[in-house]
């Protein structure tokens, strides 16, 4: 039997996510990430052929994290209760997780998608895809009469997406932690965003 790896590829990912949440994807090289690991650079690269193989796993570990609870909140009960329990899971995931929020605050490409292993772009093009699925049935759940399916998925991205990661962002790019009681102000935004609007007439 062989003696199991010093440096597994979970301590090195944790290492390079440190790298990038403190200084952002440019801060993550494979000697840099090797020195933070305490591990010789061969380790590295024995696992990742490069340093965009390496980007990528570290954007998949965050993303995945994050989306394995926006998955359960949105499948939780009916659209509006799946709605906002999806606001709040994007705060409160952030809050527990600050380095990798930091991280999903980029853009892939800023994480050089583009050169990424062509299993890892499957990976994330999956991964999208699924909760695309899932916020686009929330959506359907919550369309107003005569409202177009496009703008209903929009609102809704903008209720339980977009504006608790811009809360997420402000805190955390400001090097401050994200408060306590932030998750029910971000529930209560989208309640109140995609609440059924009074009959007119």
């Amino acid at each position: 039997m062989g003696r199991p790896a010093r440096f597994s590829t979970d301590g090195l990912v944790a290492a390079a996510t440190a790298l990038a949440a403190e200084g952002g994807p440019a801060a993550v090289t494979m000697a840099a990430v090797a020195r933070e690991a305490g591990a010789p650079s061969g380790s590295l690269y024995h696992r990742f052929p490069g340093r965009s193989a390496l980007l990528a796993a570290v954007w998949l570990h965050a993303l995945e994290a994050f989306q394995a609870g926006c998955r359960e909140a949105l499948s939780a009960g009916p659209a509006p209760e799946a709605a906002v329990g999806t606001a709040r899971h994007v705060v409160s995931w952030s809050r527990a997780h600050p380095d990798r929020a930091r991280v999903l605050l980029h853009r892939p490409a800023d994480f050089d998608l583009p050169h990424w292993p062509e299993a890892d772009r499957a990976r994330w093009e999956s991964a999208n895809a699924g909760i695309g699925a899932l916020l686009a049935r929330v959506a359907r759940g919550l369309r107003e009469p005569g409202e177009e399916e496009s703008h209903a998925l929009e609102r809704v991205r903008l209720a339980v997406v977009d504006l608790p990661l811009a809360l997420v962002r402000r805190h955390l790019l400001g090097g401050r932690d994200v408060p306590g009681g932030a998750e029910e102000l971000a529930a209560d935004s989208a309640r109140r965003l995609l609440a059924p609007r009074p009959a007119t007439g």
